[in-house]
């Protein structure tokens, strides 16, 4: 990996958003704009491209210019189906995913995991408190055991990510930049606080 321009941006859609009152996370509004293009805009200036997960609402997705690929399984199997599906219909060799309820991902967020994954094929965040294995630096070598995994009914993001010989990041210098938009209170309270 020479820099960021060989990683492809994903920004993670597709979920049902059940804490949300089933409404799509990523279309609602902070500060005016939805949750998913500050992440987007976040990626953009870090990554060479952006790609979108997504598996409602895919015109006001696609209205962007941005590509949606959606789950090739069905029933919201979670976030590793999403990142499977990016990785099987995207060419790049590195994707940077990242929930579309992460506002304030860093800057530097793919230059610092790219810097400390050493020879892993993932790398994900900890603040120092908890980890955040849906934000993550992953190589397409993991499609194989990926596929396998989804197949055996498996959905837990962690255990599969420390399968494959991942690791995690320590960001506790920037803790807060990964505070996540989980109901409708923390939408409220993070608006507040802009």
């Amino acid at each position: 990996m020479n820099s960021g321009r060989d990683i492809t941006g994903v920004v993670l859609a597709g979920g049902r958003a059940s804490r949300m009152a089933g409404e799509d996370k990523g279309l609602l509004l902070l500060n005016g704009i939805p949750l998913w293009q500050h992440v987007a805009s976040r990626l953009a200036t870090q990554v060479g491209h952006v790609v979108l997960s997504a598996n409602r609402n895919l015109d006001r997705y696609r209205a962007s210019g941005l590509m949606v690929i959606e789950d090739t399984l069905d029933n919201f199997p979670g976030p590793l189906a999403g990142m499977l599906a990016v990785m099987q219909q995207t060419a790049a060799d590195w994707f940077l995913f990242c929930p579309c309820d992460t506002p304030g991902i860093p800057v530097d967020l793919a230059a610092r995991l790219a810097s400390e994954r050493g020879d892993a094929p993932v790398v994900w965040v900890s603040d120092g408190e908890r980890d955040h294995p849906t934000i993550a630096l992953v190589h397409r070598q993991a499609i194989p055991q990926l596929t396998a995994y989804l197949a055996s009914g498996e959905r837990r993001v962690m255990l599969f990510m420390r399968q494959v010989g991942g690791h995690a990041v320590d960001f506790s210098d920037c803790r807060s930049a990964f505070i996540n938009i989980n109901t409708p209170e923390d939408l409220i309270d993070r608006q507040e606080k802009r």
